[in-house]
């Protein structure tokens, strides 16, 4: 069960943030609405939300599940794999020292690089994206940490997708929202798996919280189907985010 969750309000500047989509510039009042409807969303599952202040120096810093890994017994800050996001996780690290005993946190150091959207834990289990911005010596350095506070993980070639989360969500329970390149993968064939339409392969991007599935709005399909498994839904516009390739997940971290 989650306690709480990190954020960090967006900047005037989260206009200048990386992206590969085609889906114009982001509206910065549209996105500041939307992030409070998020910390609230948050707060709605039983959360205490930590609301970091904005970082004039990064347009992507809003998206602070990249700037760290975290469990029970152990965080790991991480080393974002794009340049202009390296910095970002010093405020984050602050922040976590809070929570976590000096002994419980570890930094990814260089040439390792590891971004959170690359980390999906199952259990005490975590599976490692490798992608452009996750490098094999990050996911080592990670997996190394894990092991010694007594978590497991391993690695997953991608092809596709931005992040690993980009296309799998875990709900809980062996449940497994899966789209794109890892629809009958067979690293998760022993999930119960809830395939995506490509139509609505963004919302794979879904968070579970506390018996809760947060989900981006505008996508019934896949609202449809993980309440046919048995699970509550929460819908939350994200539209403004995935300007910037940014969804659910990437918005907090949540321990």
């Amino acid at each position: 069960m989650f306690t709480h969750a990190i954020v960090r309000t967006p900047g005037p500047n989260i206009t200048e943030g990386i992206t590969s989509a085609s889906l114009g510039k982001p509206d910065y009042a549209l996105a500041l609405q939307q992030h409070a409807a998020y910390v609230a969303a948050l707060q709605a599952c039983g959360l205490e939300v930590t609301v970091l202040e904005a970082a004039p120096a990064f347009p992507d810093a809003g998206f602070v599940e990249d700037t760290a890994v975290l469990a029970r017994r152990v965080a790991v800050i991480t080393r974002p794999g794009a340049p202009s996001r390296q910095g970002e996780e010093i405020s984050v690290a602050e922040a976590l020292r809070a929570f976590y005993h000096p002994d419980q946190m570890h930094c990814i150091a260089a040439p390792g690089t590891l971004e959170g959207g690359d980390v999906m834990r199952v259990e005490d289990h975590f599976y490692v994206g490798l992608s452009s911005r996750t490098n094999a010596e990050g996911a080592r350095q990670l997996i190394a940490f894990l092991d010694r506070h007594g978590y497991s993980g391993s690695t997953v070639a991608m092809q596709e997708m931005l992040h690993l989360k980009t296309g799998l969500a875990y709900l809980e329970n062996n449940r497994l929202l899966t789209a794109g390149e890892f629809i009958r993968h067979p690293l998760f064939a022993y999930f119960n798996t809830i395939p995506i339409e490509p139509q609505e392969a963004y919302a794979a991007n879904c968070i579970y919280v506390n018996g809760v599935v947060l989900v981006p709005t505008g996508y019934p399909g896949v609202q449809a189907k993980i309440e046919a498994a048995g699970l509550r839904t929460l819908a939350v516009d994200t539209s403004e985010f995935r300007k910037l390739d940014g969804g659910l997940s990437c918005l907090s971290l949540r321990f």
